[in-house]
């Protein structure tokens, strides 16, 4: 601003004394006035660090035949991180135990330093006797894949003194009524007495849940313990695994599960097929 041309009157474009200072941070009409932070990329692999480290929990690994308990530093939704001093080599299938009704299936994925990263399985642990897991899943995939057509198996000579239930490809999940509100949930694993979901919404220890399995299974359960986003139910009452039957599981896609080599739908209906024929 001239001040003299102000003052003798000479014409000039008017301009306040002091500017208005310009508005900083976050505007709520201006969504692009939001800083986001740019750091560099992840040049390395980070899994092996302590992220959301549990706090003394402890946990049984069985490991060719051998129970020994290890320390559980974190469990995430598709594995966890031990401590453990006995020998693993990478790709050893083993069984983590993190409480009642707590078994998950694991594959090892790497190892350094005392520590062991696990990968859980993906599908659904159905724990009872071979004979009522063969007839439950052949009983879910007549009901939710009538389009599978049933193949004769190779050998029909099998001795049944020697059979094994198949391993299948088939993820049940469900939806968890708690604390006033419904969680959709994985489930990881279930018996005739108890269940291990995967959440990521918090579940506390001594809730009394129902676990809505289909429109027509319901089971009611108490939370027995809570271990990172896994948790472990204890019905109330016995539940009838045929009820498996009544909701349609998900399918885990063979070609991106080469750890486990789970069957094709086909298959294991073939498969199915042989282990029950007497």
């Amino acid at each position: 601003m001239n001040i003299r041309a102000q003052i003798f009157g000479q014409p000039e474009r008017s301009e306040p004394i002091l500017k208005a200072k310009q508005p900083k941070g976050v505007r709520a009409d201006e969504l692009h006035s939001i800083p986001v932070a740019r750091n560099e990329g992840r040049r390395g692999d980070t899994r092996q660090q302590d992220r959301h480290r549990l706090s003394d929990e402890t946990a049984r690994l069985t490991h060719n035949g051998t129970t020994v308990e290890v320390e559980l530093i974190n469990v995430s939704g598709g594995g966890a991180m031990v401590a453990a001093s006995f020998e693993a080599m990478l790709h050893d299938k083993l069984q983590l135990q993190l409480g009642p009704e707590g078994t998950i299936d694991c594959v090892v994925l790497w190892i350094r330093d005392g520590r062991i990263g696990l990968e859980f399985a993906h599908e659904t642990r159905l724990d009872c006797s071979e004979d009522e897991q063969a007839t439950v899943l052949r009983e879910v995939i007549t009901r939710s894949f009538p389009e599978v057509e049933f193949e004769s198996p190779a050998d029909e000579s099998a001795d049944s003194d020697h059979r094994r239930a198949p391993r299948h490809p088939l993820i049940w999940s469900a939806v968890l009524h708690h604390d006033f509100e419904s969680t959709t949930v994985r489930v990881r694993n279930i018996s005739s007495t108890g269940a291990m979901i995967e959440t990521r919404v918090p579940v506390r220890v001594g809730a009394e849940p129902t676990l809505e399995l289909s429109a027509t299974a319901f089971v009611s359960s108490t939370v027995a313990w809570a271990v990172g986003d896994q948790v472990g139910l204890h019905f109330d009452t016995p539940f009838d695994m045929r009820l498996l039957a009544t909701s349609r599981p998900a399918v885990q896609a063979s070609e991106r599960d080469s750890n486990w080599n789970h069957p094709s739908i086909s298959e294991l209906k073939t498969e199915l097929e042989g282990f029950l024929k007497r």
